[in-house]
């Protein structure tokens, strides 16, 4: 290799970085955007709020559901290549919703649109994996990595309120053009390759996951508004659950390796990944209805409201670092004390009626709290899976990730249909903080954290 060749790598993988954050960028910016957006689609387009609904949860749960089979088939046809196709894909699954002329094409789009997103991260963390094999720039690639990214989804709000008022709802998704071009460009252009495994993909197992988890996410979000609605889903998440668990045992290729869940950072990372996801998604979801529907904001000003969310996941860096120096498991600790503090303060200050700017610091502390447990558990998880496994790995990450945030929605939202918009809001936080309080016991008496040497 020449110098100019040594000189000009390290400036390569940090563009290639970039347009992997580009990608998956996106892909969490769509999971919040739409909110503000709804008033506007219901003038455009029609329909009552509860349909309107379904253009958030349509996205969410094949996102979700779909993240378990991402990760074989990032590992079966290359992680470069699943990466390209994914962000291609929603690039005009995108486009095609800013186009959508009634309702139930922009629900049927959105499903798309999730089944796309799922392709993106578990590629984007193996390519990752491959670029920065040692443990300490691997580390920093991915505090870069989440502050770029983690992002999306605390800013949707904002730019979605922004582009509403600015022109309409179709901006939402229009929006995404240019960051999927960026992403393609930065990542493609310098010749990410990776090769193809042999995984196989059980696609029964994938089918009864999708069932599953739309029909469990269905009976929660149901469960506040008319309880007796949920006994037939309800009944029916049960049967595909057990049709789930047979076909898991007889699977060659299950989509829950056990030899995987038996990892102790690997069970941990789903759990307090699920866990903290199921608290914060939830907790932004009742926060943001109540400043529209509460406080009477404009779109444009609550999502401007909602920013104190997005400046902590942006300090994902100092995560990396504080990881490198302190270690996995110390690191993880102090982001779920920060989440503590700050939700149970936010709960106090709600508690007092106390005016929203006294919340502003809370939210600061409780968001740069999640860049300290995601960063950790993510390099943890890459790290452990064994040769060939990245992809799986992450793609049960990001899996149990998105599942929490969709059950944190149900849940709290469930709650909220019960106690009212004026109380939920306090509730949510009171939530966050006991939650948080009982994954900060979990790992710290469980020890079952790679704990840096």
């Amino acid at each position: 290799m020449t110098g100019l060749e040594e000189r000009s790598r390290p400036a390569r993988v940090r563009l290639r970085l970039a347009g992997l954050s580009c990608g998956y960028f996106m892909v969490l910016l769509d999971s919040s955007i739409l909110n503000v957006a709804l008033p506007d689609i219901a003038r455009d387009l029609g329909g009552s709020v509860a349909s309107l609904q379904w253009t958030i949860n349509a996205y969410l749960i094949t996102f979700g559901a779909l993240l378990l089979s991402s990760g074989a088939i990032s590992d079966r046809y290359g992680a470069a290549r699943v990466f390209r196709v994914g962000v291609a894909a929603f690039a005009v699954a995108s486009l095609l919703c800013a186009l959508a002329p009634t309702l139930a094409v922009l629900v049927a789009l959105r499903a798309v649109q999730g089944a796309a997103a799922a392709l993106i991260p578990a590629a984007t963390l193996a390519l990752i994996g491959q670029l920065h094999p040692e443990d300490d720039a691997r580390a920093k690639a991915l505090g870069f990595w989440g502050a770029l990214s983690s992002a999306g989804f605390a800013s949707g709000p904002v730019i979605g309120g922004l582009l509403v008022g600015a022109g309409g709802w179709r901006t939402v998704f229009v929006v995404n053009l240019p960051l999927a071009v960026t992403g393609l460009v930065l990542a493609g252009r310098f010749g990410l390759r990776s090769p193809r495994g042999e995984r196989r993909l059980d696609w029964r197992a994938q089918l009864a996951t999708i069932v599953f988890l739309g029909l469990l996410t269905h009976t929660i979000i149901e469960a506040g508004r008319d309880p007796r609605a949920t006994l037939l889903p309800g009944a029916l998440a049960v049967a595909a659950l057990a049709v789930l668990v047979a076909v898991e045992r007889r699977s060659r290729t299950p989509a829950f390796p056990r030899n995987m869940v038996r990892i102790p950072a690997v069970r941990t990372a789903l759990t307090v990944g699920g866990g903290v996801q199921f608290l914060m998604v939830g907790t932004f979801f009742v926060l943001g209805l109540d400043l529209l529907e509460a406080r009477h904001l404009t779109p444009a000003l609550a999502g401007l409201a909602l920013a104190p969310y997005t400046i902590g996941p942006m300090l994902s860096p100092l995560a990396g670092r504080a990881t490198i120096a302190y270690g996995t498991r110390r690191t993880l600790r102090g982001g779920l004390l920060l989440i503590i503090a700050g939700h149970g303060a936010g709960a106090a200050v709600i508690s007092a009626g106390a005016p929203y700017l006294a919340l502003v610091p809370c939210l600061l502390i409780a968001g740069f709290g999640v860049s300290f447990v995601f960063v950790p558990l993510t390099s943890a998880i890459v790290g452990a899976a064994p040769d060939g496994r990245a992809g799986v790995a992450a793609g049960l990450f990001n899996a149990a990730r998105q599942t929490g945030g969709s059950l944190g929605v149900g849940v709290l939202g469930s709650v909220m249909a019960v106690i009212g918009l004026g109380s939920a809001t306090r509730v949510a936080f009171v939530i966050s903080a006991v939650g948080a309080t009982v994954l900060w016991v979990l790992v710290t008496f469980q020890g079952s954290v790679k704990q840096r040497q």
